[in-house]
């Protein structure tokens, strides 16, 4: 009989990943993963578990309350870069020795394999991800677990302890499988990570492509069109942008703050109701209740303010019940897109332009300070004619779902058979 025909015993499979941060896109992808995975090793070992294990510590996503994020990231920004280096590397160090390994070890007890993914999880802001990444998969190497990749964005804007720590960890790892979600995150992985000694990183699909398989779809209002208008702090935008887009992300807060409102009603003009919302992130979600207001008197048209979203389910039946997306959040564009949503992008990052490229809609991306308002009006329509090419979503999709089983193939290759021992710590 063949391995798909004699399945396993069922397994252990931990997800290292963020899972519960406040942007509810992180939780998205990673249910989808967490979900899909567990379909595919039903083939493979019935009954298998898969759980995620958020590297920061959290268990669960974070109830929707005032935030000190916004004022953290500014007084980051303000600091000197030497003393922004010294202060975050000292508090990431704290954080990782005192809290992080004891959580990700107690919560291997009992694991059979690990995969980091997906998400933007090969960045390097201030060391947040080398540290946390080093420390998760130290733990996974003690308990000789076989380790997979899967679905990670990769830049190349790394220090040079974020590149050491990232091929540290990684070539220490027991790596079974390596995938990326893009070509420009492939690139970075073979440019600064083989050079270490870690193996080649394949291409992958998006977990997040899958959230149409795993989350159901509301039903259609009966009313006119509604776009969600998703908003982002210009903060934000700021502190995390990468690449040769990252400067027109750094565009003054006014213009920004003109410019929503500008779109609303642009897109009012088009025909549509327009709902304002975010992915969850505290700072985006207070720019959202500071401004909201003004830009709904702006729009003069039928547009109001969603209320905060608890967790993906609920951000995915908004989403779901739309007929466009304007968004710089990028799960926010790939949910809608696997609900075959039309969407516009608002570049900001490169992996923004790398996914519209991969979905065939690099007509449908553009600056804030080239997109005004009739220009928006105009790509709305268009947008919103076309519609979705379906077989291309279809096979997207698929596709997808094949990336994940390929990785599930390796790391059931790579497990130890299971045998009710303990498994020894590496000294």
């Amino acid at each position: 009989m063949t391995e798909a025909t004699s399945p396993s015993p069922a397994r252990r499979i931990a997800l290292l990943n963020v899972k519960y941060s406040p942007n509810l896109g992180d939780g998205l992808l990673s249910e989808c993963l967490e979900a899909e995975l567990a379909r595919t090793f039903q083939w493979i070992a019935p009954g298998t578990e898969v759980f995620s294990i958020d590297l920061a510590g959290r268990r669960a996503y974070p109830a929707i309350a005032p935030s000190r994020r916004a004022a953290v990231i500014g007084l980051l920004e303000a600091l000197p870069a030497t003393l922004r280096s010294l202060a975050t590397r000292a508090a990431l160090t704290a954080l990782v020795r005192l809290r992080l390994r004891r959580h990700v070890r107690a919560r291997l007890a009992g694991c059979d394999a690990v995969v980091l993914g997906g998400g933007n999880l090969l960045t390097d802001a201030d060391l947040n991800f080398p540290m946390k990444i080093a420390g998760a998969l130290q733990q996974a190497a003690k308990l000789r677990l076989p380790v997979a990749v899967y679905g990670v964005g990769a830049n190349r804007q790394w220090s040079a302890t974020g590149k050491r720590l990232f091929g540290r960890a990684l070539q220490s790892a027991k790596l079974a499988y390596a995938a990326v979600r893009d070509s420009r995150s492939q690139a970075a992985w073979r440019d600064l990570l083989v050079p270490q000694g870690v193996r080649p990183a394949a291409l992958s699909g998006d977990p997040g492509l899958l959230a149409s398989c795993h989350f159901p779809r509301p039903p259609l209002p009966f009313d006119a069109p509604l776009a969600g208008l998703c908003i982002t702090a210009p903060m934000a935008l700021r502190y995390h942008a990468t690449g040769p887009e990252a400067g027109t992300a750094a565009d003054a807060r006014p213009a920004l703050d003109a410019w929503y409102g500008t779109a609303a009603r642009a897109l009012v003009e088009a025909g549509f109701r327009v709902a304002l919302f975010t992915n969850g992130s505290p700072e985006d979600r207070d720019y959202l209740a500071a401004m909201g207001p003004a830009w709904i008197l702006a729009a003069k048209g039928p547009v109001t303010m969603t209320n905060p979203f608890a967790d993906p389910a609920e951000m995915i039946r908004f989403i779901a019940g739309c007929q466009l997306i304007v968004a710089h959040r990028m799960h926010a564009c790939i949910a809608a897109h696997s609900f075959a949503i039309p969407t516009i992008g608002l570049r900001w990052d490169v992996k923004l332009d790398s996914f519209f490229a991969l979905a065939g809609r690099g007509t449908f991306i553009a600056d804030t300070a080239s997109l005004d308002a009739s220009a928006l009006t105009a790509l709305a329509r268009k947008a919103a004619s076309e519609g979705v090419d379906r077989a291309a979503l279809e096979e997207l999709i698929a596709n997808t779902r094949r990336d994940i089983a390929r990785m599930a193939a390796a790391l059931a290759r790579a497990m130890q058979p299971p045998s009710g021992l303990p498994v020894k710590e590496a000294a």
